[in-house]
């Protein structure tokens, strides 16, 4: 059977057929032979998978009796389909790139080798065979699948990412002399002078670089500043700024000028901040960046942030929402009125919250309308409205108008003033579930900044359901050292938060035993490796869940302030951002020094 699986690899057989093959009779007794899973243990998973018709393989997968790793070993045997380690390979940046990036890391598949017209190609699932399919009618290459592990492909791509920003470099060094500077003596320059200059081919070129490679470290904002001698080029990655490259100053003006073609800036206008934006693909993936240009004393300094369209798909539970805050949120968005709100720093991943809100609203038998600045995402079915103020077009005036469009649901992008919160409380009063952003530092302190802003504290009991703030925490990579604390460190933790409520919160949702006290709870650091350069990668929400309970009406209708409301909150159950923090270490998917850091900023 062997010998045939491995005649049909080097002919290339359908993917129907591997699928088959890789859950074939054989694979079952590869898997008992191996002695991994017993035969009792693999009989009750075919039980199992009969019932909720999958293989035996993924039950056994679910359930931890098997590895993913050595599952994909054993189907290399089955398949006649060799396996490859890759964890010390250098691949040559020409064979990689065959396959773009995107395809690569969305399919867990990678090129790594190439003879004449023979391209082998690695990955991680016998499922990924489709994809490779695929590439193989684009590339007209005879294509050689091999099976290999996780820890493969990581490497593998991680090299992306390496050659990329070294090719980045020699093409950014290399044009960067070619440019041509029109204002060496300080003059003015005319329209027509910096427009071909943004149109010279090498700063075409290096901006083009700086793009992509921003897109590629998933950065969230580029940063371009202009200095005495260069010009520092910056990433924000996961929430820190990091320096990615410089350039030579004289190449300050001509990026300036290619950004301001881009997103249709006025060219000669150097004194005055500017805002725009612009869209481009980078195989095959759709980004908006917004940009907005200020004059320094060294030129002018350019902010980009990055969109990604398409951005949505996120779930409430992958944002870091969980137990009784989660309970709360999914019971207010299944009211026809009232308000959400959600509350924090720029940043801190309001927006993503209220889309993800909304992507849950989001049916056909409701409308759903907003008034935003910026529209971060598009989003099918949601009428989206761009605020102008140069033209009158403010969020009070886009609601005010959003009130005659019969709307089921109103998402603002922010409360900013008197009049705009009088009209989302309105709004809220008359039949509709209004959504909106604060800028405040706890979920408390939502209900005074809005008495602030001029709206009656009985108009605010009446219309509020439930109030989020947030921060942003950096998530772990898979590799990470664990730990417990210290008595010492043990009691330096709750003299900054309430561990209790955080070990209890752990046991009702079944993380830790229900005898484990804090100090007995793993704890992981951050651990830099070839594949996750400072140990994290992504990041995750820490949340506190503010509901207007009758207790929390009474407090703002006496006219408490937001500590007592607070500790009324934490009363009923909320857990505070630092406490969800300490919640989400315990977990490992952060650490309890970013959790710290971000709380203290």
């Amino acid at each position: 059977m062997r010998r045939k699986a491995s005649q049909c690899v080097g002919s290339y057989v359908s993917y129907t057929f591997f699928i088959m093959l890789a859950h074939s009779p054989q694979l079952k007794d590869f898997i008992l032979d191996s002695g991994l899973v017993s035969r009792s243990v693999y009989e009750t998973a075919e039980k199992e998978a009969e019932e909720k018709k999958i293989s035996p393989e993924m039950v056994l997968l679910s359930k931890g009796e098997l590895s993913e790793d050595d599952l994909r070993r054993m189907q290399s045997y089955v398949l006649g389909m060799p396996f490859i380690n890759l964890n010390d390979k250098k691949i040559e940046f020409e064979v990689l790139s065959l396959i773009p990036e995107p395809i690569a890391r969305n399919h867990n598949i990678v090129a790594y080798n190439k003879k004449g017209d023979e391209l082998e190609v690695a990955m991680m699932d016998t499922e990924a065979l489709q994809a490779i399919e695929f590439v193989k009618k684009k590339l007209n290459l005879k294509i050689l699948p091999r099976l290999t592990d996780s820890d493969s492909i990581k490497h593998a791509l991680l090299q992306y990412q390496k050659t990329l920003k070294d090719e980045f470099g020699d093409l950014i060094e290399r044009e960067s002399a070619s440019i041509t500077v029109l204002d060496e003596e300080g003059d003015e320059v005319s329209a027509e002078s910096l427009k071909k200059m943004a149109e010279d081919l090498p700063v075409v070129r290096i901006v083009n670089a700086l793009l992509k490679h921003a897109i590629i470290q998933n950065a969230s904002d580029i940063h371009i500043e202009p200095m005495e001698g260069q010009v520092l080029v910056r990433y924000r990655i996961d929430g820190i700024l990091h320096d990615a490259m410089t350039l030579p100053a004289t190449a300050a003006a001509s990026i300036a000028a290619r950004i301001k073609v881009l997103s249709s800036l006025k060219l000669d206008e150097k004194r005055l901040p500017q805002d725009g934006r612009f869209k481009m693909e980078i195989d095959g993936e759709k980004v908006s960046f917004r940009v907005s240009t200020l004059p320094t004393y060294y030129g002018e300094k350019v902010v980009m942030r990055l969109l990604r369209e398409g951005g949505g798909g996120y779930t409430l539970e992958g944002l870091g929402f969980h137990g009784t805050a989660l309970e709360r949120i999914h019971g207010a968005l299944k009211h026809t009125t009232g308000m959400i709100l959600t509350t924090g720093p720029t940043g801190s991943g309001k927006t993503t919250t209220l889309y993800t809100m909304l992507d849950i609203l989001n049916t056909p038998d409701v409308n759903i309308s907003t008034v935003e600045d910026p529209i971060e995402y598009q989003m099918p079915r949601i009428n989206q409205t761009q605020v102008r103020p140069e033209i009158g077009l403010t969020f009070s005036n886009g609601l005010r108008t959003l009130m005659r469009q019969d709307p089921d649901i109103i998402m603002v992008g922010e409360i900013r003033d008197h009049e705009t919160a009088s009209l989302g409380v309105n709004a809220a009063l008359t039949g509709h579930l209004v959504l909106s952003t604060l800028h405040t530092n706890s979920a408390a302190g939502a209900i005074p900044r809005m008495i602030d802003m001029g709206v009656e504290p009985f108009l605010l009991v009446s219309t509020v359901e439930v109030v989020i703030a947030q921060r942003l925490v950096r998530k772990l990579c898979d590799e990470k050292e664990p730990y417990t604390l210290s008595k010492e460190e043990a009691v330096t933790l709750k003299g900054q938060a309430d561990t209790d409520r955080v070990v209890e919160a752990l046991r009702t949702e079944g993380i830790i035993g229900k005898s484990d006290k804090l100090e007995d709870i793993t704890f992981y650091r951050a651990v830099p490796s070839d594949t996750c350069a400072d140990g994290y990668h992504g990041r995750v929400g820490i949340h506190e869940v503010m509901k207007m309970s009758p207790s929390i009406r009474a407090l703002v209708m006496a006219g408490k302030p937001a500590s007592d409301i607070e500790a009324q909150s934490r009363e009923e159950g909320m857990l505070t951002m630092l406490e969800d923090g300490i919640f989400l270490a315990a977990q490992g998917i952060t650490t309890i020094e970013d959790v710290l850091r971000v709380i203290n900023e």
